[in-house]
């Protein structure tokens, strides 16, 4: 199956478009949802910027005026989510960009987390972007286009200890947004997943970690892991929205895009590692295939 824009990967320079955008954001209020916020409104485009609490970006309003439509969205609520994005159409009379951002992280290893704990981050990291991707559909597809962007992560193709449920929160993004791509081609609907390594936003504050109740065991590895995490380079989250203009002006833009240097130089790794046990294992793979029925 030949997928979106698998050209694009040989073409990264194709012919920018240049006229203004309007973009529909959730998660605007911290973090890279709201520095691209910021960075598209700085340029001229328009915003939806969405969060759960409007004061949180009420200064948008201050700044950008009648640019910025400031809208209260949790994306664990469909109805809101059909609402928010019905209203931002109207008011704008177009959605250039539905842009995918809201998420949150679990701490905590496979066997310390409870279901209810997994629940609630697949119903914010995966059912609500299905949520507004499945309201947002109609309303590109009337105006004949439009292009879905989601932000996912360098772990939506590798894994860590200690935040394994956030990484399959990821896994599960990427498949859904790959799906997704060949679904909508055909109406002129672009998707790309954007994955970001490790930058210095709030996404490592309080108030984007969920912690599930540990268990003495573990204690020892999750201090271990964390320091690690205190030692790691992080990128500058604002060098990052000239490389996401690039993006979306592209007349071909990628499915998949690494935002910053780490994170290619790792899943190269992470990949050649599983072709060689593949490999390794192919006799016995190919002896269950049995014959051809």
């Amino acid at each position: 199956m030949v997928h979106q824009n698998e050209k694009a990967s040989s073409q990264p320079a194709s012919t920018p478009v240049t006229s203004t955008k309007i973009w529909f954001i959730t998660g605007a209020s911290r973090g890279f949802g709201r520095v691209w916020a910021d960075a598209a409104l700085k340029r001229g485009d328009k915003v939806a910027a969405t969060a759960r609490k409007l004061e949180s970006i009420a200064d948008l309003k201050e700044k950008y005026g009648e640019n910025v439509l400031l809208l209260e969205l949790d994306v664990t609520r469909p109805e809101q989510v059909k609402a928010a994005l019905e209203q931002a159409h109207a008011h704008f009379g177009r959605l250039d960009i539905v842009f995918n951002n809201a998420g949150y992280s679990l701490v905590g290893t496979i066997e310390e987390a409870s279901a209810d704990d997994i629940r609630a981050l697949y119903e914010t990291n995966i059912i609500g972007p299905v949520s507004v991707i499945q309201a947002a559909l109609p309303l590109l597809r009337k105006q004949g286009g439009g292009h879905i962007l989601g932000t996912s992560s360098n772990l939506g193709h590798v894994t860590l200890p200690v935040i394994g449920y956030y990484c399959s929160s990821k896994w599960a993004f990427e498949a859904i947004h790959e799906s997704l791509a060949a679904e909508v081609k055909p109406f002129g609907i672009n998707v790309t997943i954007i994955e970001p390594g490790a930058y210095a936003t709030e996404f490592g504050s309080q108030e984007s970690l969920k912690f599930a109740q540990g268990l003495d065991i573990y204690t020892n590895f999750k201090a271990q892991f964390v320091d690690g995490l205190k030692t790691m380079e992080r990128g500058d989250p604002e060098a990052t929205p000239e490389a996401l203009f690039t993006i979306v002006d592209a007349e071909n833009p990628p499915l998949r895009f690494f935002l910053g240097s780490h994170c290619l130089p790792w899943v190269r790794a992470a990949y050649a590692e599983r072709l060689a046990t593949w490999e390794a294992w192919e006799d016995v793979s190919n002896s269950a295939q049995g014959q051809a029925m």
